[in-house]
Formats: structure tokens, C-alpha cells, sequence
């Protein structure tokens, strides 16, 4: 009884600071890293970037995670590769180095999270399209180029219960043709010192009921562990998948 009430009482409170948070704080910010984005330069770029962290950082905590970042981001042209545990893996990377990311185009009919997407400059991508699929590879390599980072959840998707999956040689793709690096990021929630599941869906749960069930559940902490960097120069995509996906499995099971 003590455990649902709790319960309610999270909810309840997490509930009001969200609206509050899309009332008073959501809109000025996005209007403001749009603003930096058409300045056009490096300052503004930064800028805007600040704003997005800031932002993906105050989702996360209205959620009850505590991001806790272990090791530093590759500046630059960098392919950040993670395992997908949850939707708020987006948040959480987000609130640790500023990315675009390549996301399901399904995020961009989303009350709220399309907004936030669309201000980290993700890539939709429509999914068993090939002529989406080419164009995102392209974007991805042409942001690459002009020495950004991108982010991918090379498993492409999230599937209840299951360890980290295989990475799909496919989207390393960009990185070999943009001759970039690697980076590596496992994602880790825990609670009480163990891993928390609860951040993952259910299996036949949905993605509201998933989100309710977020604002009710106990705080935990977020993990984002950035590992040694690889590079793709003259290196089969099938070799940077599994590279980079034992590097995520080593650290998942430390």
C-alpha cells in the first residue's frame, strides 16, 4: 500500500512540474535555439547546443534520473553508437554532450518530444523505406563532414526484455564514408546498485502507458559511459558493428 501510494504521490508531482515545465520553460527555449541555429556560426551553434543540453537535462530530472556521465565525448566528426533501452535514452545522451540523432520518423508526431527533437537537428527516418534509409545515410555523412557528431541506436529499436542486440552493419555506413571515428556509449540504469528494468517497456505496453508509468516509478540513475574511440578509416562496416557492440556489452555487464 505504502509502495502505491508513493506511487501516486511521484506521479501526481512529476505531473504538475511537466505541465509546468511545457508552460513556462519549454517554448522560450526552443524559440531561443532556433534563434542560435539561424546565426548561422560556430558561436551560435554552440549556443544552441548549451540550450539543448540544458533542456534534455531538466526532462531527464522531471523523470527521476540522475544522469551520471563516465569518460568524455569525441569532439568533432564523430558516429556515437549506443544501446537502446528506453525513449529516454534520448534525454539522457542528450544531457550529456550536445548530437544530432537519427530517430524513427514516428518521434516527429509525438506531443513535446518532437519539439525536443527537432532542436537536437534529428534526422527522421521512416522506417523499411529505402529511399528514406539513403537519404538519412547521406545526411548522416554529409553532418560528418562538416565535422559534427551524430548519434545512432544501431539495434534499431527497442524490444522488451532483451539483452543489447546485434548493431546493424548498415548504419555504420556514414562513418566509412565520411572516414570518421567511432565512439561507443553505453546507457545504464540503476537503482539500489543493480540494474533498474523498470525503464524499459513491458512487453505489449504502449508508449503512453510506458510514459505515465516513467512518472510514477522511483528515481535511479542514468549511466553514460563513453569508451575509446575507433576508427573507421579502410574498416568494414561488419567490423565496426561488432567492435563497438562488445565494447557496449564489456561495460553493460562490469
Amino acid at each position: 500500500m505504502t509502495s502505491i501510494f508513493a506511487s501516486i504521490v511521484r506521479f501526481v508531482l512529476r505531473s504538475l512540474l511537466l505541465t509546468g515545465f511545457m508552460l513556462v520553460f519549454l517554448t522560450p527555449s526552443l524559440l531561443l535555439v532556433s534563434y542560435h541555429r539561424r546565426d548561422g556560426t560556430q558561436e551560435g551553434s554552440r549556443k544552441a547546443d548549451r540550450v539543448a543540453i540544458r533542456l534534455a537535462q531538466r526532462l531527464a530530472w522531471l523523470f527521476g534520473l540522475r544522469v551520471k556521465v563516465v569518460g568524455e565525448p569525441q569532439s568533432g566528426a564523430v558516429l556515437i553508437v549506443a544501446n537502446h533501452i528506453s525513449w529516454l535514452d534520448i534525454p539522457v545522451l542528450h544531457s550529456a554532450c550536445a548530437v544530432g540523432f537519427v530517430s524513427k520518423a514516428e518521434v516527429d508526431s509525438w506531443p513535446v518530444f518532437r519539439h525536443i527533437a527537432r532542436a537536437g537537428s534529428t534526422i527522421f527516418h521512416q522506417r523499411g523505406n529505402h529511399d528514406s534509409a539513403a537519404g538519412v545515410s547521406s545526411l548522416m555523412a554529409q553532418r560528418l563532414q562538416q565535422d559534427r557528431a551524430v548519434a545512432i541506436f544501431p539495434e534499431g529499436g527497442i524490444k522488451p526484455g532483451a539483452p543489447i542486440r546485434v548493431f546493424h552493419a548498415r548504419m555504420f555506413r556514414p562513418a566509412v564514408d565520411a572516414g570518421c571515428e567511432v565512439q561507443p556509449v553505453t546507457i545504464r540504469y540503476m537503482r539500489d546498485g543493480r540494474i533498474d528494468e523498470e525503464v524499459a517497456f513491458r512487453v505489449g505496453e504502449s508508449m503512453l502507458i510506458n510514459f505515465y508509468r516513467q512518472l510514477a516509478r522511483p528515481k535511479s540513475i542514468a549511466e553514460v559511459h563513453f569508451l575509446p574511440v575507433i576508427s573507421a578509416v579502410d574498416q568494414p562496416r561488419r567490423f565496426l558493428a561488432d567492435s563497438a557492440r562488445a565494447a557496449v556489452v564489456s561495460c553493460y555487464e562490469s
